[in-house]
This record gives structure tokens, sequence and C-alpha cells, in this order.
């Protein structure tokens, strides 16, 4: 079996994550082909996209989220991600129990005692109307009810995991500061969202698989464990296994692959690109050595934005007094500081909307 090394990994994962060069195509098929962004912070997937898609214009995703064909939502490993709505249809039936697996992780103590499935069906019936809700709001609603979880704990539950939900504009518009605002899947987008076949085969899980494998393969089943939450796809890996190529790396980990999925010569050049925090580039992965070194893992999820210096992280990013702050993670070269720099230059220039291109660095620590 062919083994692929770190640099021929990273190469593969630069070109399915429009990162070794960027896409020409529209912003809602780049958010369809990434399986959705990592939102959270809400204006990251701006630069996630600027760094990806040609051209890019925040205008285009502002708008894509008004008229509902972009949705913000908690999804994989029960954060909120950024996904085209008919993704968010298709998929979100399948992660109902990992949602709830997870919220339980933090709150289990709390909502020790209470029926989940009784609570969910009042959360559907208090949310039936529409109406846009603050997650604390939907819980003081309840609270009456079920007291004891407190607040956190019953909003937690509700609007992470048993009531699919939108989170409603402004929340997630370019340059915007909004709270979340949660509105039914449902009613946001006009149908409700796809069931899954208690008795048939796992067709949700299967086009998961394919959908990771387009956009960060070759992986291990572990990888793509690690970027959606859920454990039980084991069947539909199985389900598909003779669509799929196999590799190992290393490590010796028996990898997946799509056949025809773009696998770029190890030795073609890489850009330096700034990646937002909490990238999938980076966290979409177990094994996260073909982006970042094992020393630096710790960052990616703590919030830091990397610098992709020959497709690896070599430094971390911020914005200070309107430029752009580059911290260094190692030394780089004349020529890797000028390429930072240009780049830096250019994001700079998109976040102040041209007032600006300073770019400064840190000391290497």
């Amino acid at each position: 079996m062919t083994v692929l090394d770190i640099r021929a990994l990273n190469r593969a994962t630069l070109a399915r994550q429009l990162l070794l060069d960027r896409a020409g195509m529209p912003v809602l098929d780049a958010v369809t082909h990434l399986c959705g962004l990592q939102a959270q912070e809400p204006q990251e997937p701006f630069v996630g996209l600027w760094s990806r898609v040609r051209g890019f214009d925040p205008a285009v995703l502002s708008d894509l989220l008004i008229r509902r064909s972009v949705v913000r939502t908690h999804l994989m490993r029960r954060t909120v991600h950024l996904l085209a709505a008919e993704d968010v249809l298709a998929w979100r039936a399948r992660h109902d129990g990992m949602l709830r697996r997870r919220v339980l992780g933090t709150y289990r103590r709390e909502l020790a005692g209470v029926d989940l499935d009784e609570l969910a069906e009042a959360g559907r019936a208090v949310t039936a109307d529409g109406e846009p809700r603050s997650m604390a709001e939907l819980a003081r609603t309840l609270a009456g009810r079920w007291p004891e979880p407190g607040p956190r704990a019953l909003g937690e539950m509700l609007v992470a995991a048993l009531v699919p939900m939108a989170q409603m504009p402004p929340r997630g518009l370019w340059r915007r500061k909004a709270g979340v605002r949660n509105v039914p899947l449902s009613a946001w987008l006009g149908r409700e969202v796809d069931p899954l076949s208690p008795d048939g085969p796992d067709l949700a899980g299967q086009a998961l698989v394919r959908r990771y494998l387009a956009a960060f393969g070759p992986a291990a089943t572990a990888d793509l464990r690690a970027w959606c939450g859920l454990a039980g796809l084991p069947a539909a890996v199985a389900a598909i296994r003779d669509e799929l190529v196999g590799f190992r790396d290393e490590r010796g980990r028996h990898l997946l692959d799509l056949p025809d999925a773009p696998r770029p010569d190890p030795g073609v050049p890489a850009p330096v690109r700034f990646l937002p925090a909490f990238d999938n580039a980076v966290l979409g992965y177990h094994d996260r050595t073909r982006v970042i070194d094992d020393a630096h893992r710790g960052l990616s999820v703590t919030g830091a934005r990397f610098v992709l210096v020959d497709g690896r992280v070599a430094a971390t990013w911020n914005v200070e007094g309107g430029a752009v702050l580059v911290s260094p993670l190692r030394r780089l070269s004349r020529a890797e500081r000028d390429s930072v720099a240009e780049q830096g230059q250019a994001l700079a220039s998109f976040l102040s909307d041209g007032d600006s291109r300073r770019v400064e660095f840190a000391a290497v620590p």
C-alpha cells in the first residue's frame, strides 16, 4: 500500500481546502465544498473565505446569510458552523445523538432526572411561533417546569441539541455585532430537517464520509470522527469502501480517499495563507501533524489565528492598532518574511477597506 508522507498529505489538504490556489468559484459553492466553516467567532469565516476564494467580497456572504442560503447553527463537534442550508437540512438529524451526548458531557449532573424527549417536545412547542429568542429567554420560558437544571444547562440542551436552531442575522454579518437570536431551522428554512431511516442504510453518514474526504482527505477514520464528532460511522465507511482507495501514512495509519480527488506532487510550492481562529484545515483531523507541529497543537483549540508558510503553521497573527501583527513560532527566512508581509498587507487592506496595509512582526520566542 502506498505510503504518503507528511508533505504529500499537507499538499493534498491544501488543495482540498482551497489553500493551494484560491478558487474561482461562487462563495456558496466554496462553503458547500468545505462542508461549512467553523464560526463560533462570527467574523472569522470572512477571513477563511478571503484566503480561499479569489476576489472574495464579504457582502456576498452576508447576503447569503440574509437570503437563508447559508446558516449558522450547532453541528459538527457541537460547535457553531456556517453551512449551506441544504447541508444543514441533510445532516442535522445524523448529529442529534452526538449533540445530546456532548451537552450531557458538560451538564450531566444538572440535567439528571430530566426527560430529554419531554424537554424537546416542550421546546418545540414554545418555539413553534417562529419568534427569535436568546438561549436565556428560551430557558426562562421553561424554567418553571424544570427549575433544577438552571438556565444555562437547560438553554444549552435546548438550543445546541434538542431543537434544531438557526442563529439569525444580523449575527454573523460582515462587521456587525449582534447577540445570538435563535429560531427553529424549520421556520427559518421553510421545511423540516431530513429524517433518518431507522432501518435502512445510513445514507446521511455515507454522504458525510464522501464529503469529508473531498474536503479533507486522504484521512483516517479517526480524523473523520475528530472532524464531525460522530462515533457511529464505521457502517457508513464499510458501505462505500469499494468506492474508495487506501493509503498509509508514515505512522502506519490506514487512510481512505476518493479515487479522483487531488493529491498534488509534494514538491509543488505552497503560498503563504492566513487562517482564521478555529479553522477546520487544522481542527478537522485527529492527527494534525500534516499542518501543525505537535509542539504547537495546543494553540489550535485556544482560538489562535495561524499563518501557513510552505503549507505549515509557522506563526500566529492578530490585529492591533489597525496593523496585522504576526508572531512567528520559528525563525523565518528573509524570503518567507517578505512573503508573509506581502500577504499580511493584503489582509490588512481587506480588513480595513483599504485604509491600512500595515504589518508588524513580533520577536521570535
